[in-house]
């Protein structure tokens, strides 16, 4: 009688024992889950689309100098010709401006997705170019009220580092969080199979 109790208890003790490791592990699991699904939403809907504009808006951008043979556009000391104006002109309302449009509307819609706890400083930096660009580009369009033809602040080259930068750590995250997820996945079924 008391082999018998023994085995039971001992029995008893290994499924307690297994149900809270597959608990444990399928924990962990569904967490690895959590990040990995968020991480997938931050690269598609927000900081992937940030990066392919960032890229290519360097690009553009590199053209318009070539397009200007100029290193800088308002940096250097002599003035735009009015066929340089008109050149910049065409590229800010047909490249520039939309571009950077885009950016403050994926920004605007996506904010849940910013990586960290706060808005970054660089992203601010990013909307005041971008809205003292616009307002008074969109003045001179309505009423002829001529402006400086750029906006009243430098663009903020950190925020094409931190969203570069950003994008990076979280293809390094998604690519561990997709190791984890399948290496959590074979330990519960691991841990299934040994209880079985």
């Amino acid at each position: 009688m008391l082999v018998p109790a023994i085995a039971a208890a001992g029995a008893i003790v290994v499924a307690v024992i297994g149900y809270v490791a597959t608990s444990r592990n399928d924990r962990r699991r569904r967490e690895a889950e959590a990040q990995l699904s968020h991480t997938e939403r931050q690269l598609e809907e927000l900081y992937g689309p940030l990066a392919f504009l960032v890229i290519e808006g360097r690009r553009t951008f590199i053209d318009l100098l070539d397009s200007l043979n100029r290193a800088f556009v308002f940096r250097e000391r002599r003035p735009l010709s009015d066929e340089d104006l008109k050149t910049w002109l065409f590229w800010a309302e047909n490249d520039l401006m939309p571009r950077n449009q885009k950016i403050e509307e994926i920004l605007m819609t996506k904010t849940h997705l910013i990586e960290g706890d706060h808005m970054p400083a660089v992203y601010e930096a990013f909307l005041d170019h971008h809205n003292s660009w616009k307002i008074n580009h969109q003045r001179w369009k309505a009423d002829g009220t001529e402006y400086g033809w750029h906006s009243k602040t430098q663009w903020p080259a950190e925020f094409e580092e931190d969203v570069l930068m950003t994008f990076r750590l979280l293809k390094a995250r998604h690519a561990l969080l997709l190791g984890e997820t399948s290496g959590a996945q074979r330990a519960v079924a691991a841990e299934v199979d040994r209880i079985g």
